[in-house]
């Protein structure tokens, strides 16, 4: 990787070009600056692609386009099912239940990878405890996700310091998503979990038009503001014709870690009346407890690191109503 980076500094000088922010370690070749070629704002060294057999390499494919405009979507190399967890605010705990539900659903006997689609505010790396940059495969030109409690995991985080801002405008940020699903060695997966940035801007756009999404998740807190947006985040998936596999109530009430009272701080009840109202599945609540979020904030998601818990059966419980959505052979196996 080294000789790669040298080499790529060698032609930026010669073409009189400014050199991209590359960190002194070694395996860093992404830069934050925009500085280097929209089409490849991740820095993945590049050949030209040669027939194989399996799976093919090269560039992230180009998005092909139907005769009114719109890019056809593109099935990601060997993953069944995709489904993002989207809201319309930030703040509501939705990178927490993303990660939750995710292993969640790795419990179950499924093959799951979870990628971040938040190129500004990526959280993965800090709720899954890894770090470091991903390898690249033996043809130089895919990367390979980094693993922790069996999930295979890919975010912007791994490529920049946790510090580090991403300085990109729209066109680079939905280059690099378009590498990020497609140009990335994932493998053989049951379920793709995407971690979707708050709003309905480029990413959900771009991510909802290019790749078949078996559904999405939609998290919001009971409060009235939180809901206003959740509901802008349900029409948009509606107006792309993506289904809504339904609603969690994150935060629904808050338990005292001292003597167990619960109180409903956000209001009582307000993401699963909307869900009624938008005849939407409401998928279930998960409580606000210091527990969960000291632990995600020590890369110890609940539901490896209290398997047991009260919190934990709040995940397994919406991750059981997702897969018996995704695999309704499931369901009536077990009826």
């Amino acid at each position: 990787m080294s000789s790669t980076i040298a080499f790529r500094r060698a032609a930026l000088r010669l073409e009189g070009r400014p050199l991209p922010l590359w960190t002194c370690k070694a395996k860093r070749f992404i830069s934050t600056s925009g500085s280097i070629l929209h089409e490849n704002p991740l820095g993945i060294p590049r050949k030209p692609p040669t027939p194989a057999p399996g799976r093919g390499s090269g560039p992230a494919p180009s998005i092909p386009r139907m005769q009114r405009g719109l890019p056809q979507k593109m099935p990601i190399k060997g993953v069944k099912h995709i489904i993002a967890v989207a809201s319309g605010k930030g703040g509501v705990g939705k990178s927490t239940t993303s990660v939750n539900l995710a292993l969640a659903i790795a419990g179950m006997n499924k093959r799951v990878g979870l990628l971040d689609a938040d190129i500004f505010g990526p959280s993965i790396p800090r709720l899954m405890n890894l770090s470091g940059e991903p390898e690249l495969t033996g043809t130089e030109d895919r990367l390979v996700p980094l693993t922790n409690f069996g999930v295979k995991c890919m975010s912007m985080g791994f490529l920049v310091g946790e510090e580090a801002p991403v300085v990109w405008r729209g066109l680079m940020v939905m280059k690099a998503l378009q590498q990020l699903l497609h140009q990335v060695e994932w493998g053989d997966l049951d379920l793709l979990v995407i971690d979707m940035p708050p709003g309905t801007g480029d990413t959900q756009l771009t991510i909802s038009q290019q790749i078949p999404l078996s559904g999405v998740v939609i998290v919001s807190t009971p409060q009235d503001i939180a809901l206003i947006d959740a509901r802008k985040g349900v029409n948009m998936f509606k107006k792309v014709n993506v289904p809504i596999l339904g609603v969690v109530q994150n935060m629904s009430l808050h338990v005292c870690p001292n003597c167990n009272h619960e109180s409903h701080i956000f209001g009582d009840g307000g993401a699963e009346r909307t869900a009624k109202e938008m005849e939407l599945d409401f998928l279930g609540d998960v409580a606000l407890h210091s527990e969960i979020c000291q632990l995600s904030d020590k890369g110890q998601p609940v539901v490896v690191s209290r398997p047991d818990s009260k919190h934990t059966q709040y995940y397994k419980a919406i991750a059981s109503k997702v897969v018996a959505k995704l695999w309704p052979e499931t369901k009536l196996a077990s009826a």
